[in-house]
């Protein structure tokens, strides 16, 4: 099992930074691919970014493309999330998740559906 925990939410201005984590505690977590997912109120969760469980090869969504950037470091158990040139239409909880599966070693699903452990969110909100 992944134990997922997001942090570095918070309130900034349209053009500003911000820098989430995911801090993942459990065996599988080096092998796994992590995917940061985020629900707008009253909306669909959204894919925004995933990234392999190498660390090599990760693959964003075109809303967020040249904004943002995500990175882990399997030595510390943790994900990254650097967002950049913040819109207000970022604004949403911010889930970090983890997809385990043998499938996972051949790909890096934009599928919410395919990630099996979920954070607890971390609220991102930018104003105009």
């Amino acid at each position: 099992q992944v134990q997922l925990v997001e942090s570095g939410g918070g309130l900034v201005q349209a053009g500003g930074s911000l820098r989430l984590s995911c801090a993942a505690s459990g065996r599988t977590f080096s092998s796994s691919n992590i995917g940061w997912f985020r629900q707008a109120p009253g909306m669909e969760r959204e894919f925004v970014t995933a990234i392999a469980y190498t660390g090599r090869i990760s693959r964003y969504a075109d809303s967020v493309k040249g904004r943002f950037t995500m990175s882990r470091d399997n030595a510390k158990n943790t994900v990254f999330l650097q967002m950049n040139v913040l819109k207000p239409e970022d604004t949403a909880v911010y889930y970090c998740a983890a997809d385990p599966s043998s499938a996972s070693q051949i790909r890096i699903s934009n599928s919410g559906n395919d990630y099996d452990y979920w954070g607890q969110g971390t609220q991102v909100t930018v104003s105009s």
